[in-house]
C-alpha cells in the first residue's frame, strides 16, 4: 500500500497528471474544430507541460533554497530531462508559426518563474497576477497552438472558445486558491485572500453560467456537446461548493485537475 501511495505521489508531483489534463484539452480542441488528430502537436503539449510545470515547481527549490535533493526529485529531474528531449523532437515537427507562438508561451512561463527585473520578484509572486498568467498559458498551449498549427483562421468560434477555455482554467485555479489559502503568502493577493472564500465561490458559480451559454454561440454547436458541457458545469460547481482550506492536497492535485480528462472521456464515449 505504501508503494502504491509513493507511485501515486510521484505521478502527481512529476506533473504527469496535469500534463494529461493539457493533453485532453488539446484533443477537445481537435474535436470542437473538426481538426484531424496531430500526434506531434498533442505530444509536444504533453511533454512541454511536464517540463514547464516541473520548472516552475522545483526551480526555486533547487536554485534558491539549495535543499538536499531527494530520490523522488532526482527521478523527476530525469523525467523532465527526457521530456525536454521529446518536446524538442515534436517541436521540430510543428509549423513554423506554431514554433514562434510556442516560444512566446515559453517566455511567459519563464517570466512567471525567473526574476528578470532587478529588485523585483518573479511574476509568480506579483500580487493578483498569478491566476491570469496561468490561464493565458493554458489557453495558448491547448487552444491557440493546435489551431494555428492546423492553419485555422481567427474566427468567431476561436474567440468564443478562447474565452470559454480561459474561464474554465480560471475557475479551476479558484478552487486551488481556496484550498491553498492557509499556506499562500498574503502578499500574493489571491482571489480568496482579496474577497474571501464565500465570494470566491460565488464568483466561480457566476463564471460558469457564461461558460455554458457560450457553447450555444459556436457554429459547430450540437446538443450532445452542450449536454456534456452542462455535466462539466455541475461537476465544477460541486468542486467549488465543497472546497475549503482543510481539504487534502489530492482534492485539487488529482480530482480538480482530472476535470479536463473527464471532459475528454465524456466526449469520446458518451
Amino acid at each position: 500500500m505504501k508503494l502504491l501511495k509513493q507511485i501515486f505521489d510521484f505521478y502527481l508531483n512529476s506533473s504527469i497528471h496535469v500534463a494529461l489534463s493539457c493533453y485532453a484539452l488539446v484533443h477537445i480542441t481537435f474535436h470542437v474544430f473538426h481538426i484531424e488528430y496531430n500526434e506531434a502537436m498533442a505530444l509536444f503539449v504533453f511533454f512541454g507541460t511536464i517540463v514547464g510545470y516541473n520548472f516552475v515547481k522545483y526551480d526555486a527549490l533547487v536554485r534558491v533554497k539549495k535543499n538536499p535533493i531527494g530520490i523522488q526529485l532526482k527521478i523527476i529531474a530525469v523525467l523532465s530531462f527526457i521530456s525536454v528531449i521529446l518536446s524538442g523532437y515534436y517541436f521540430l515537427q510543428l509549423e513554423q508559426i506554431t514554433q514562434i507562438v510556442s516560444f512566446a508561451i515559453f517566455a511567459v512561463t519563464a517570466l512567471y518563474t525567473l526574476p528578470f527585473f532587478p529588485n523585483r520578484r518573479n511574476a509568480r509572486n506579483w500580487a493578483g497576477v498569478k491566476i491570469y498568467i496561468v490561464a493565458i498559458c493554458w489557453v495558448g498551449a491547448t487552444l491557440v497552438l493546435p489551431l494555428i498549427n492546423a492553419g485555422e483562421g481567427l474566427t468567431s468560434d476561436f474567440f468564443i472558445k478562447s474565452i470559454q477555455r480561459f474561464v474554465l482554467v480560471f475557475v479551476l485555479i479558484l478552487v486551488f486558491e481556496i484550498i491553498d489559502l492557509a499556506n499562500d503568502d498574503p502578499h500574493l493577493q489571491t482571489v480568496p485572500q482579496t474577497i474571501g472564500v464565500k465570494r470566491t465561490k460565488l464568483l466561480g458559480f457566476l463564471l460558469l453560467i457564461p461558460f455554458w451559454f457560450l457553447e450555444i454561440l459556436i457554429s459547430t454547436f450540437n446538443y450532445r456537446d452542450a449536454i456534456i458541457n452542462l455535466i462539466m458545469v455541475i461537476m465544477l460547481m460541486l468542486f467549488i461548493f465543497f472546497a475549503n482550506p482543510s481539504r487534502s492536497k489530492y482534492y485539487t492535485s488529482f480530482w480538480v485537475e482530472s476535470v479536463p480528462i473527464l471532459w475528454w472521456l465524456m466526449i469520446m464515449f458518451l
